[in-house]
């Protein structure tokens, strides 16, 4: 996804890789685009170059992985409210209610920042509390740092640190998380030389040594793979080379020592085949001609990553000394594997697909996308009517489901993993009347809200409001609500709030407030 960062793109470019070829999506979007071009006409980048150019960056690489139209305007038109003094009463007016909230819900992220690794937990659940509306905001953000990144030479030094361990931190995890392969690995190249500078000029020497040794390997064996399928009757497959990820060389190698030859992904060829039978086909005439590492195999097809990563991957000696990694998927898994949850907007459109009866344990994801609405809304200055969305965002599929309940058995950074599975649980989030974030399990109350404030609160509660209204204690919480406890000093809990409540805090100091009131 790597482009000419100097290049303003032209909007012929963004719409010729929008996957909804509809005269209203394209009108959607070129509209955005010429309003995004004049909104920010007189703003230049740290670069001196103009500052549309990122505006257009960030709808361009949203339309090239595959989201759809609003996504994609919302994307042009990101900085406008924040930046030019936009209102959102004028994006409303010539966007659609749809744009406007994705607009608005990247703009509050604009507002966070990355505190160090005391303040990742709550970094990452404000970042995630503030996206919880709509998932597609959080992919808005995730490109729009990523071309921030990547020019991140033009940033001020005093800035350029925070920005880039904000990347690494935050964002990249947050991309690997839903999938987003391809973002992930851009993201964390584009900030390590300015997060870790000297680490990451010794990967660069290392790398360079073996590069020669490396490339020779792959290409003989990309050959003899290319020859041996086609005399075994498959013909319709293609190949691709996978160079490892800088950063992520970075860390396996702090993980080995320094020492590079322990480690054999370095360079992988990779194999796209169009069914799962292929695979594993390709997978056994592999092994005809090359002798696995033991080891080595890894079958993902048939147990997925927590984030539904798909494919097969061995390592074979390759004959001269050395170690080459095949990795064997099918397009569909390749697609999904670079784009992730992002790959699903486009998905159903482009094949029909529809996820929906994947089974209900996405609850807790759906809320996250809201449905569309297939009412055509007028542009009152420009004679252009649109579909707000030309179909229901597709139930996210299941694998997203295992990133709530996945385990990662890695023995360094247990602890940061475990923050970062419970980012991406079955969680709500909710706010305080001040704007502090509590998550709470699905189905959560105002019960298990109060006590995880406090105790005391818990104990002395007599009601809850609810975004202002008075609730009963059994109302089911959902992302974004702001709760009010009310306490008395006389209220105490009864056995019905032990069988209303979710958590097992509050259980348990319901169960100790009740056999206090025993004695």
């Amino acid at each position: 996804m790597l482009h000419d960062m100097t290049i303003v793109k032209p909007v012929k470019d963004i719409l010729a890789e929008l996957v909804q070829k509809d005269e209203e999506s394209q009108a959607l979007v070129t509209l955005a685009y010429s309003f995004a071009e004049h909104a920010h006409r007189d703003q230049k980048r740290y670069s001196g170059e103009p500052y549309f150019l990122h505006s257009a960056q960030v709808g361009f690489s949203l339309a090239q992985i595959g989201m759809d139209a609003a996504t994609v305007a919302a994307g042009l038109l990101h900085d406008t409210i924040e930046d030019v003094g936009t209102t959102e009463a004028e994006v409303q007016e010539k966007f659609g209610e749809e744009v406007l909230s994705l607009v608005d819900g990247v703009t509050k992220l604009g507002k966070l920042r990355y505190r160090g690794m005391e303040r990742h937990t709550e970094s990452l659940r404000k970042l995630f509390a503030a996206t919880a509306k709509d998932i597609r905001v959080l992919i808005i953000k995730l490109l729009d740092r990523l071309h921030n990144a990547q020019t991140l030479e033009h940033v001020p030094a005093h800035k350029r640190k925070r920005i880039a361990m904000e990347t690494l931190e935050i964002y990249a995890p947050i991309a690997d998380r839903l999938g987003m392969g391809i973002i992930k690995k851009e993201l964390e190249d584009a900030a390590f030389p300015f997060a870790y500078p000297r680490e990451y000029e010794k990967v660069r020497e290392l790398l360079k040594e073996r590069k020669s040794e490396n490339e020779k390997r792959l290409e003989k064996a990309e050959r003899v793979i290319k020859r041996e399928l086609a005399q075994a009757g498959i013909l319709a497959f293609h190949t691709e080379a996978r160079v490892k990820g800088v950063y992520s060389l970075f860390r396996k190698l702090e993980r080995k020592d320094w020492d590079i030859t322990k480690i054999h992904d370095i360079l992988a060829l990779r194999l796209l085949v169009p069914s799962v039978a292929d695979c594993y086909t390709v997978l056994g005439i592999v092994h005809s001609q090359w002798r696995p590492v033991p080891g080595k195999i890894k079958d993902y097809i048939a147990f997925p990553k927590p984030n539904g990563y798909q494919s097969i991957h061995t390592t074979i000696y390759t004959g001269d000394g050395g170690t080459l990694e095949i990795q064997v998927r099918t397009d569909n898994m390749n697609r999904e594997a670079k784009f992730g949850i992002a790959s699903h907007f486009s998905y159903k459109e482009a094949t029909g697909y529809d996820s929906s009866s994947q089974g209900s344990g996405m609850a807790w994801v759906r809320q996250f996308i809201p449905k569309g609405n297939s009412k055509k809304v007028a542009a009152p200055k420009s004679n252009v009517q649109r579909i707000i969305s030309t179909q229901n965002p597709p139930s996210v599929p299941t694998w997203v489901h295992d990133l709530a309940t996945a385990q990662e058995a890695s023995a360094a950074g247990v602890e940061m993993d475990a923050i970062k599975l419970d980012f991406f649980s079955h969680r709500v989030f909710v706010f305080t009347p001040k704007g502090d974030v509590i998550d709470l399990p699905m189905n959560a109350t105002p019960i298990d809200f109060a006590y995880s404030v406090h105790s005391e609160i818990g104990n002395h509660m007599a009601g809850a409001k609810v975004n202002g209204k008075m609730v009963s204690l059994e109302t089911e919480l959902h992302n974004g609500d702001i709760v009010e406890v009310i306490t008395r000093d006389k209220s105490k809990p009864s056995r019905k709030w032990y069988d209303m409540a979710k958590t097992t805090v509050a259980k348990k100091h319901i169960r100790a407030a009740l056999g206090e009131a025993k004695e």
